[in-house]
């Protein structure tokens, strides 16, 4: 390939600044008047031939490159546009659109192991190999004796009671993380992005080493995620996190989960479904903080009806191993003896180790990425999206910043994340769904709120004879009549509501809800009927001379 030492200044509309090269040479082809053009960020090469039509035709080669930025203003090469550090679900989807944009893409990772480490990670990141998938599948794998249970009010009779192995459901739960890692690299493949094998650590603004080989690049993007971690305690040793319980060779018959959030609310749901004893260890005194004040309530209930313990206020001061193999979790306010201690306290930003200190990349205290609105540290060249900047840690909000990075990289279309009622899902047994705000937030947002719930028994439930309850929850800004909030619990909730999400974000109002006709019977129908306000909480004094707040019976279906 050659490209023709003339150049003039770039005058296209699509074009912040920059250049264009008067004429490509592709072998024996000529392009003229090819666009290489700078960005929203920074100046980059690409080859970007068209047809007649008007038509990019991407073409099956790789440009350096460059930029103005050389010594004595002379050009300077690199081997990529754009080096992802981690191969997460936001780093893969960085570097395919980036690569879609023009742009010519590495993605360094390190070689797969379900457990991480230093030294292991794998293609697909945290969500596809020890997070969002493999619960999921554990969690379905859970699910059955309820659903055993369940139909014998249908009818079903069973000669013997069924039996689980949870060797073979690891095994084929790790047969599938194989075949996913498997897709993402296929992914980068076909996008043209090269795989770099390794720890991927940054040298300077402009360039990564990977096992002691080290890349240039234009941009550097940061997206390695986060890691789970262990207070530390006498025998913080002794403890296992989700990594682990995700790879477990024997379930346990007890186990001693420490934490309340939803990564501890999920496993205890697991473990209790397949039969082991389940004590969770809550330092607050209710679960799920940040969450709606009144599914935080429900949610508990419902698993305390499953059996599992909760030890409401006491936190763990140490884990002593037994001679009997067996663990004592040591609290505040006393012990607890079973086969595994699991703690699901947090996750922090994986940093370390990464050179970001060395280049002067701002970290918080937690250690996590310091980026503006488009994902861009202080250090011009280097950028970081997802878990690693410890903003909103979901892996469909990873996808949205990468995908955000890289329109605004390379694609000279500056985009920020939108981070507006972003629904999200936990899955308990049963699972949660909720979208907006939460009632307290509502109330401190918009001052005047009307707020609409219902408790009640789901249809299959009815004949089960099993003690199930759904609860459902509608948040509405009285001034405007918008629907800004819906919280869920029940059988299904999360696929109910992320149709429902569309709507919370499109700003539909409450008439709006209550002119749409249900399916019936369905749980979801009862967002569409739930007409009598719960309680009117009324907070701007304009009109009331001060707080208030109105009931109304609940609608309730029993």
């Amino acid at each position: 390939m050659a490209i023709t030492a003339g150049m003039s200044k770039c005058v296209g509309a699509a074009c912040v600044r920059g250049i264009v090269v008067k004429e490509v040479i592709l072998g024996r082809h000529r392009y003229p008047h090819t666009p290489v053009c700078t960005n929203f960020y920074g100046v980059r090469l690409s080859v970007r031939p068209w047809n007649s039509r008007g038509v990019y035709m991407r073409q099956d080669l790789k440009v350096k490159a460059m930029s103005t930025n050389g010594e004595n203003g002379y050009y300077k090469e690199y081997d990529y546009d754009l080096i992802a550090i981690g191969a997460g679900s936001g780093g893969v989807r960085a570097a395919r659109f980036a690569s879609q944009f023009g742009a010519n893409v590495a993605v360094c990772e390190m070689p797969f192991a379900p457990i991480s480490s230093d030294e292991a990670g794998g293609v697909g990141g945290t969500c596809v190999l020890r997070g969002c998938v493999p619960k999921k599948l554990l969690v379905y794998g859970a699910n059955f004796p309820h659903d055993f249970e369940s139909s014998r009010g249908f009818g079903w009779s069973f000669e013997t009671e069924p039996k689980h192995d949870w060797k073979t459901l690891i095994t084929n739960k790790n047969a599938e993380l194989n075949r996913l890692t498997g897709v993402y690299k296929s992914l980068l493949q076909k996008s043209e992005v090269d795989l770099i094998e390794g720890r991927g650590k940054i040298v300077d603004a402009h360039t990564v080493e990977v096992k002691g080989k080290q890349y240039t690049t234009q941009h550097i993007l940061v997206s390695v995620g986060g890691r789970a971690t262990v207070p530390n305690i006498p025998g913080k040793e002794n403890a296992i996190t989700s990594d682990e319980a995700l790879n477990l060779s024997e379930r346990p018959n007890k186990i001693c989960i420490v934490g309340g959030g939803y990564i501890a609310l999920e496993f205890a749901g697991i473990f209790a479904g397949l039969g082991t004893e389940v004590h969770v260890f809550v330092r607050q005194p209710k679960v799920l903080r940040g969450f709606d004040e009144e599914i935080r309530d429900f949610i508990a209930a419902q698993l305390q009806a499953q059996g599992i313990v909760f030890h409401f206020g006491e936190s763990p001061t140490a884990i002593e191993k037994r001679n009997d193999g067996t663990f004592c979790l040591v609290t505040d306010s006393g012990k607890e003896v079973s086969d595994l201690v699991m703690f699901a306290t947090g996750r922090a930003p994986n940093t370390k180790n990464l050179g970001l200190e060395e280049v002067g990349v701002k970290l918080d205290k937690r250690g996590a990425i310091e980026v503006d609105s488009f994902s861009r540290t202080n250090v011009d060249s280097i950028w970081a999206i997802g878990d690693v900047t410890n903003r909103i840690n979901l892996t469909p909000v990873a996808l949205m910043e990468g995908m955000a990075m890289a329109k605004t990289a390379f694609g000279n279309e500056p985009t920020k994340p939108d981070y507006r009622f972003i629904a999200s899902a936990v899955f308990t047994q049963p699972p949660i769904g909720t979208v907006g705000y939460t009632e307290e937030q509502a109330v401190e947002k918009f001052g005047d709120v009307d707020v609409y719930t219902s408790t009640f028994r789901p249809m299959k439930a009815t004949l089960s004879g099993l003690p199930e309850k759904t609860f459902m929850k509608i948040i509405v800004d009285a001034s405007s009549d918008k629907v800004v909030g819906i919280h869920m619990c029940g059988d299904e909730t999360p696929e109910i509501l992320q149709g429902f999400a569309v709507a919370v974000k499109a700003g539909l109002t409450k008439k709006m809800f209550d002119s749409t006709v249900g399916i019936h019977p369905t749980a979801a129908e009862e967002l569409v009927t739930m007409r009598t306000p719960t309680r009117k909480i009324r907070k701007k004094s304009e009109q009331t001379g001060g707080d208030k707040e109105e009931s109304a019976p609940a609608t309730s279906a029993y």
